[in-house]
Formats: structure tokens, C-alpha cells, sequence
């Protein structure tokens, strides 16, 4: 079971364009020396959407080489299902941990038909796998306990914000698995996790990924180490100074919510290249005002 701060990697690419697998060799190692609690690769922060069959399988590959066995690594998964049940084959063959199972594509999918996506994929391999409830993968009550159902799915991921469905699918899957012995966690997986954590975690949901943690561990791991120990004045100090300053730059362009996460690791000393098209990269002005930002947030941790 995963627990602490969970880290989503970006996939660096070259100048051309090409993914640099040095360069992702050295962002996870560097990261995880850092200490979260695992490692997400090749999902929504890795650019999933934008690499091809190869480069996905050298991504999980290099991840978990970098990884080395100290933290559980988690790949993602999505798609056409068809797609998906190939990721899993390929995560489980390249040592990954898990599988994050990412929304199918374009299409709008009603409760029962992702319950039946989820299980073809899930039954794939042996990998545990988390389900992401966003976008066009919306489980309803019913749904999110018929997939906790299945033999390997042990978590589910919210990016929807919509806590009032929340509030009512948590106790309904807990009630589901009482008495049956599966362990089963809840993520708060909304972008910039943050902001919306305290929120997330009346509602019991502990866990939640941090895109901040790739290019500022520090400050990802002094909002988390505050949480936990009840520390609001330092909470509230963070959340000011640099998490809700992320969120009003994150929400200016579709997309910013992994180009900012990038320019913050190049910011931060390793050059993480540009992201693919359809997304657009930080202006100057905007990289000049993450790294502002990312200076206040280490103002707060010394004072």
C-alpha cells in the first residue's frame, strides 16, 4: 500500500523532440533520493498521451531502473482498450509495480461500460491497479464499488473536484469491502493537489499526488509533513505563497498544468525540454513568474 507524498515524473524530450532518457534517468533517481512515497510514470504529468508504443515502453523501462527498488513504481495505462491491456503487458514485462488506469479515448462512456473497460484491462496481468476517475471516466456509486469489486483494482483516483459524489462513493466502497480482507486507498488527484487536500481528506481521503514534488520536493514534502502533523499556520502559509499562486497560473492556458510542472524542472537545474503538441509551453514572462513563486514558497520554509 502507498503512502507519503506520490511523485508523477515528467518525461524530458531533446531539443528535436525525441524523448532523453538520460535526462528522465536522472529526474526519478534525483526525486526519489528525495523521499516520496512512490513513483507515477508515463501518466498525465509524463505526457502519456504523446508518446508512442516505443517510447512508452523505454519510459517505464528507465523508470524502474532508476527507481531501483526503493519505492513502488506505477505506470499508466489508456486509451483504446485494445491500447490499455497492451500498457499493462508491457509495465508488468518492464518491472513496474502497478498500473494507473487513465480515461479511454475521446469517447463518453456510460457507468457499466467502465466498469467493463477496467476489467479487461485489470485482468491482463497480476499488477495492481488505480483506477482515475476524470474526464470521460466518470464512476457514479454503483460503478466505483463494481470496479473495487475486481480481484486486483486497489485504489481510486478522483480529478473530478466533485466532492459531493466523493462523500457518498468512499463509505459506499468501504462498506462494500468490509469483512473481505482487500486493502483499498483513496486519492485525491485533482491538478495541483494541494490546494484541495484539506477538503479531500475530511472526507478521508489521505493520499493525493503532487505534481509540485517534480520540480519543488521540498516544498511538497513541508506541505505534507504540515498536514499530517495538524500544522494549519504552516499550511495556510504554503497554500498562499505558492500553491494557489500555482493554481491561478496553472488554470491560464489548457495544458499548463504539465507545462508549468516541466519549466519548474528546468528551472530547478535539469533541462526538461519542451512538452508536445497539442501543448504550449510557459511564455518568458510566465517562467519568470513560476520561478517568483517558487522563491516565495522557500521564503515561507525559512522563516
Amino acid at each position: 500500500m502507498l503512502e507519503g507524498v506520490l511523485f508523477f515524473p515528467v518525461t524530458p524530450f531533446t531539443a528535436a523532440g525525441d524523448v532523453d532518457l538520460d535526462a528522465l534517468r536522472r529526474h526519478v533517481a534525483d526525486r526519489v533520493g528525495a523521499g516520496p512515497g512512490g513513483v507515477f510514470v508515463a501518466c498525465g504529468t509524463g505526457e502519456f498521451h504523446a508518446l508512442d508504443h516505443e517510447e512508452y515502453t523505454a519510459v517505464v523501462r528507465t523508470a524502474v531502473e532508476a527507481v531501483g527498488g526503493r519505492v513502488p513504481v506505477y505506470a499508466g495505462a489508456g486509451g483504446a482498450v485494445g491500447q490499455a491491456r497492451r500498457h499493462a503487458r508491457v509495465a508488468a514485462q518492464a518491472g513496474a509495480d502497478g498500473l494507473l488506469l487513465l480515461p479511454p479515448y475521446l469517447v463518453e462512456a456510460p457507468a457499466d461500460g467502465l466498469v467493463a473497460y477496467t476489467r479487461e484491462v485489470a485482468g491482463e496481468t497480476a499488477l495492481p491497479l488505480i483506477v482515475y476517475n476524470r474526464a470521460n471516466a466518470r464512476f457514479d456509486e454503483r460503478s466505483a464499488v463494481a470496479v473495487a469489486r475486481l480481484p486486483h483494482v486497489v485504489g481510486f483516483k478522483d480529478g473530478t473536484g466533485d466532492l459531493d459524489l466523493l462523500a457518498r462513493i468512499v463509505p459506499a466502497v468501504r462498506e462494500a469491502l468490509d469483512g473481505t480482507g482487500k486493502e483499498f486507498q483513496f486519492f485525491n488527484g485533482m491538478p495541483t493537489a494541494e490546494a484541495s487536500q484539506l477538503a479531500y481528506r475530511a472526507l478521508g481521503v489521505e493520499l493525493y499526488s503532487s505534481a509540485a514534488f517534480a520540480f519543488a520536493p521540498d516544498v511538497s514534502l513541508a506541505f505534507h509533513r504540515a498536514v499530517e502533523e495538524g500544522d494549519r499556520k504552516r499550511v495556510d502559509a504554503l497554500q498562499r505563497a505558492f500553491f494557489h499562486p500555482l493554481v491561478r497560473l496553472r488554470k491560464r492556458v489548457p495544458g499548463y498544468a504539465v507545462a508549468l510542472v516541466k519549466a519548474g524542472v528546468t528551472l530547478e537545474g535539469l533541462e526538461a525540454g519542451p512538452v508536445r503538441p497539442p501543448l504550449t509551453p510557459l511564455t518568458a514572462s510566465e517562467t519568470e513568474e513560476l520561478a517568483a513563486i517558487i522563491a516565495e514558497a522557500r521564503a515561507v520554509l525559512a522563516s
